[in-house]
C-alpha cells in the first residue's frame, strides 16, 4: 500500500518545471498544476477535463490507428486528425483515376464514406495504478531475470483487464523509466472509413521545405468517421453498423484567438526521453543522428527521383516517403539544437550533483562509472546497428528477404508440412503487401548505395565474413560506385522474390537450397546472420544495462530531493497526456519575430505554380481571389486564417491532437513542432519550443467552400461568440 501511495502522491503533487513544460496525465492532475490552468486561462473544472464516471474532455480524445491522436467533433462519429495520420488510409483508398490524395476527397453522404481497413479508434475508459503488483513480483531481481519477470507480471495485468468479447483492450505503462506502472484500458472499434480529406498540395502544401518550420501554411487535418454495430457495441466493418454515438465530443469554436490566448492540447505523445544522460547525448550527436540522416537521405533521393515524374510512382512511394522524410529532417534538427543550447553540458552538471549526493551510498555511488563503461563496450558497434535498421533493411526488398528467414528455419528444421505451409502462406501474403509498394528502380538504387556505404562506414572487422570478397571477385574494385550498381542489377533481375514463376515454383515446393541460393535473400542473410550470431548480444546487453541504470538513477534523483521529485512528470509513453500553454508569437533570433498566426495572404506568397510543394488547386486560387471566405474570415485580420503557434508542450504522437480554449472548444488541431526547439524529446526549451497548429477556420473553409461538404458542417456545434 506504501509503494501505491508514494507513486500516486508523485504524480498527483507535480507542478511546472519551467514555463509550459509538462504533458501530464490527465487522471493524477494536482491541484496546483490545475490552479496553473486557471490562472492561464482555463474556465473548465477537473471533472471537465477528466472524470470515469462522467462524460468529460477524455471521452472525445482517441487513439487514431495505434500512431496518432484524433479527436470526435460531433454526435454521430465525426473524427479530425491530421493529414499525415490519414495519408496511408488515404493513399490506399486511391487509384490512379481516383487519386484522392491529389485531388482529395468529400463525401457528401454517409453512404460515400470509404472503409479504412486497418484503421481503428480507442477511447480511453479507465486508469488504474499497479505499480505495487509489478515491483512486488520483480523485488531483488535484476537484468534480464527482471526483465522477463517484469514482462510476465504486466501480460498477466493486461490480460485480466483486456476482455477481447467487448474489445477491451489493456496495456501496462512504465513510467520514471519503470519506477511506476499503470495500466490503461480502452475500447476499440474498428470500423473507420474516410469522410473528407484535401488534395496534398493542401494538406501537405510546402512538403520537405516547411517540413518542421514556421511560419507554415500547411492545411493538415483529414476526416473520419467511426461506426459501432446497431446495439451500440463497437465491430468489424459492415454496411449495417451505424454512425458511433459519443460520451462527449467537442464543439468547435470559430470565434478566433488572440496573442496570448490560452491552449490546451490532449493526445497521445509517443515518447520523450526528458531524463537522457551525458552519454545518451553523445551518442546521439556523434553516432546514432548523423548516420541515421546520412542514410535516410540516400533512400529519399533514389525515391524522390522516380517520384517527381511518374504520377504512378508518386502514389505508390508516397506514403513510405513521407515517413522517411519527417524523422529525417527532425533528428537532423536535434542534433543541431542539442549542441547549440549545450544540452551536454547540462545534463554533466546534473551528474555532477548526482554524484555528489551519491559517494557513500553503495546503491548509488558507482552508478555513472558503471554506466560509462557500458556505453564504452557499446559504442563501437552502436553505427552497426543503426546501418542494419535504417540501411540494409532500408531496402523494401532486402527487408522482405530478411524476414523470409522464418520460412528457411521451417524447411531446415524439417517441422510438419503444416508449419512449413503455414510460413509459405505467411510468406506470400507478406510479399503480395510488398510488391504493391515495390519500386525496383529507386530500391535498386538503394541497395547498390547502401552496400557501398557499409563497407566504407563499418570496421571491416565487424563485415559478413567473404561477403565483400565474393562481390569484388565477380563485380570489381569496392571503392567504385559502378561495382555495387552492377551486383544491385543482378540481385533484382534474379531474385525469385520480384518474378512470379519463379516464386510460385518455389512456394509449391519449398527447398532451404532454392531459397538460400535466391541473390536477394542471399543478401539479405548474409547481414542479417552476421549481426544476430555476433553483434545482437551487444545491443542486448547493453540495452539491459541502460534500462536498469536508468531506472536507478531516477529512483536516486527522486530519493535526492524530494522537493524536484514532486515537479516531475513521466516522459511520454503514447498514453492520454495534457498540455497547456498560449498562442504565442515568439522571436528565434535577432531583429526577427514571428507573427503567431499564418493567413491566406501567406498561401498565395508561396505558390509556385507546377512546384512539388508549392503548387494549389485552381479552385482554392479562384476563392482565395474572390475573398470567398464567408464565416471563416478573421474580422481583426480581414483574412482567413491558416495556422497559429502555441507554446504546449508536444511529441510525436499528438499529430491530430486537438487544441483546446479555455471553455473546451476545438481551435485548431496540433501537427507539428518548430525547427528552432527539436531537442524536445530530450530537452524542452522553455523560450524557444512552440507547436504548429492549423487553425480550426481553415479546416472548415476547406470543408465548406472548397470542398462542398456542407454536410460535414451541419454536424458540429459551432461556437461563433
Amino acid at each position: 500500500m506504501k509503494k501505491i501511495l508514494l507513486t500516486v502522491v508523485l504524480a498527483v503533487t507535480m507542478v511546472r518545471t519551467f514555463a509550459d513544460e509538462g504533458m501530464w496525465l490527465p487522471l493524477l492532475l494536482g491541484q496546483q498544476v490545475y490552479n496553473d490552468m486557471v490562472k492561464r486561462g482555463l474556465k473548465l473544472t477537473k471533472e471537465q477535463l477528466y472524470s470515469v464516471n462522467k462524460a468529460s474532455i477524455k471521452d472525445a480524445i482517441i487513439i487514431f490507428g495505434g500512431f496518432c491522436t484524433g479527436e470526435i467533433v460531433s454526435n454521430e462519429g465525426l473524427i479530425f486528425t491530421n493529414h499525415h495520420c490519414g495519408y496511408d488510409a488515404t493513399a490506399n483508398a486511391s487509384t490512379v483515376e481516383h487519386n484522392y490524395l491529389k485531388d482529395g476527397f468529400w463525401s457528401k453522404s454517409k453512404q460515400e464514406e470509404i472503409p479504412s481497413p486497418g484503421l481503428y479508434a480507442e477511447f480511453l475508459t479507465e486508469i488504474k495504478d499497479v505499480t505495487a503488483e509489478v515491483l512486488d513480483a520483480a523485488k531483488g531481481l535484476s537484468g534480464l531475470e527482471r526483465q522477463q519477470k517484469v514482462t510476465d507480471i504486466t501480460a498477466a495485468i493486461n490480460k485480466r483487464y483486456s476482455d477481447e468479447a467487448t474489445s477491451t483492450i489493456a496495456r501496462v505503462s512504465s513510467l520514471f523509466k519503470g519506477n511506476q506502472y499503470l495500466v490503461f484500458v480502452y475500447k476499440r472499434f474498428s470500423d473507420i472509413r474516410l469522410a473528407g480529406v484535401p488534395p496534398e498540395s493542401i494538406g501537405k502544401y510546402g512538403g520537405d521545405t516547411d517540413n518542421w518550420e514556421w511560419p507554415r501554411h500547411t492545411g493538415d487535418f483529414s476526416i473520419f468517421r467511426v461506426y459501432m454495430s446497431k446495439d451500440g457495441k463497437p465491430a468489424d466493418y459492415s454496411p449495417e453498423n451505424v454512425p458511433l454515438k459519443p460520451k462527449h465530443f467537442l464543439p468547435v469554436s470559430i470565434k478566433g484567438i488572440k496573442d496570448g490566448d490560452y491552449a490546451m492540447i490532449y493526445g497521445y505523445p509517443g515518447g520523450t526521453n526528458r531524463y537522457e544522460t551525458s552519454f545518451g547525448i553523445k551518442q546521439k550527436i556523434d553516432i546514432d543522428n548523423p548516420t541515421l540522416v546520412k542514410l535516410r537521405d540516400m533512400r529519399l533521393k533514389y525515391m524522390f527521383a522516380q517520384m517527381k515524374d511518374d504520377p504512378a510512382v508518386k502514389l505508390q512511394l508516397a506514403s513510405d516517403y513521407a515517413s522517411i522524410a519527417n524523422y529525417w529532417k527532425f533528428f537532423d534538427g536535434e542534433s543541431k539544437q542539442l549542441i547549440k543550447y549545450n544540452v551536454y553540458d547540462q545534463k554533466k552538471a546534473a551528474e555532477a550533483k548526482f554524484q555528489t549526493w551519491a559517494n557513500g551510498k553503495p546503491e548509488y555511488e558507482n552508478l555513472f562509472k558503471d554506466w560509462g563503461t557500458a556505453y564504452d563496450q557499446w559504442r563501437p558497434y552502436s553505427k552497426h546497428r543503426v546501418y542494419i535498421n535504417e540501411g540494409i533493411f532500408g531496402s523494401p526488398l532486402l527487408a522482405f528477404a530478411a524476414s523470409l528467414q522464418r520460412l528457411e528455419t521451417a524447411i531446415v528444421q524439417k517441422g510438419s508440412s503444416a508449419d512449413i505451409k503455414k510460413a509459405v502462406d505467411a510468406a506470400k501474403e507478406a510479399r503480395a503487401e510488398v510488391l504493391k509498394g515495390e519500386n525496383k528502380t529507386s530500391d535498386q538504387n538503394i541497395v547498390a548505395a547502401v552496400l557501398m556505404m557499409y563497407f566504407k562506414d563499418i570496421d571491416k572487422a565487424q563485415h559478413p565474413i567473404g561477403f565483400y570478397d565474393n562481390l569484388k571477385s565477380n563485380f570489381g574494385d569496392l571503392n567504385d560506385e559502378a561495382t555495387y550498381k552492377k551486383y544491385a542489377a543482378s540481385i533484382f533481375a534474379n531474385t525469385m522474390i520480384l518474378d512470379n514463376a519463379k516464386w510460385d515454383a518455389f512456394t509449391n515446393n519449398p527447398d532451404a537450397t532454392v531459397l538460400q541460393a535466391d541473390p536477394a535473400y542471399a543478401v539479405a542473410s548474409a547481414f542479417l546472420k552476421n549481426w544476430q550470431g555476433k553483434f545482437m548480444q551487444y545491443s542486448q546487453q547493453f540495452t539491459l544495462k541502460n534500462n536498469e541504470f536508468g531506472r536507478m538513477y531516477l529512483k536516486g534523483v527522486m530519493q535526492m530531493d524530494t522537493v524536484k521529485a514532486k515537479k516531475m512528470y513521466p516522459d511520454a509513453t503514447f498514453t492520454m497526456r495534457v498540455s497547456f500553454g498560449n498562442v504565442k508569437s515568439y522571436a528565434p533570433r535577432d531583429a526577427v519575430k514571428y507573427d503567431y498566426v499564418t493567413t491566406m495572404k501567406g498561401i498565395l506568397e508561396k505558390y509556385q505554380p507546377g512546384d512539388y510543394e508549392f503548387d494549389l488547386p485552381a479552385k482554392l486560387l479562384e476563392l482565395a481571389k474572390k475573398r470567398d471566405f464567408g464565416q471563416y474570415i478573421d474580422k481583426q485580420r480581414n483574412d482567413l486564417v491558416v495556422g497559429f503557434i502555441t507554446t504546449n508542450d508536444i511529441t510525436g504522437g499528438n499529430s491530430g491532437s486537438p487544441v483546446i480554449d479555455g471553455m473546451g472548444n476545438l481551435i485548431g488541431l496540433a501537427f507539428d513542432g518548430n525547427y528552432e526547439a527539436l531537442s524536445h524529446k530530450i530537452q524542452f526549451d522553455p523560450v524557444y519550443n512552440h507547436t504548429i497548429c492549423v487553425d480550426v477556420r481553415y479546416v472548415l473553409w476547406c470543408i465548406d467552400k472548397l470542398g462542398g461538404a456542407t454536410n460535414l458542417i451541419n454536424e458540429l456545434k459551432l461556437v461563433k461568440q
